[in-house]
């Protein structure tokens, strides 16, 4: 079982990908809390170059308050991170976090179903883009 969920989108740049994203992640309703751009932390931080690569902390309210009643901790893998990056010119890869392989290391059987649902809208989100 793969980690994460992927497309690939050609001809496009990198902020219509952002934003294509973003877009596609409102329509199955997550909102994003975070937006991590890791080239310019690298630049920053360390003085690196690196290609256009941005973490989405998405989160759909709903299920998050679902999954922290059926496991207080669970927070430590909230949110769900999508990955926006470009490395190549005009070829931006798109990937989600698999909840239910990422919950698999839980074992919590209430958190199966919640789990299977973020993972068919998340699916939906990449497919759509």
């Amino acid at each position: 079982m793969s980690y994460y969920i992927s497309t690939t989108l050609k001809n496009t740049t990198f902020k219509d990908a952002i934003e294509k994203t973003t877009a596609a992640l409102k329509e199955e309703g997550f909102g994003v809390l975070t937006e991590i751009d890791i080239k310019a932390t690298l630049k920053k931080k360390l003085d690196a170059d690196f290609y256009n690569y941005t973490i989405l902390g998405a989160c759909n309210p709903q299920m998050a308050h679902q999954a922290l009643q059926a496991e207080n901790k669970i927070g430590t893998m909230l949110p769900c991170n999508v990955i926006v990056q470009e490395r190549e010119p005009g070829t931006v890869e798109v990937s989600a976090v698999d909840p239910a392989a990422s919950m698999m290391a839980v074992q919590n059987v209430a958190l199966v179903s919640i789990a299977k649902d973020v993972q068919e809208k998340l699916t939906k989100v990449i497919k759509s883009i």
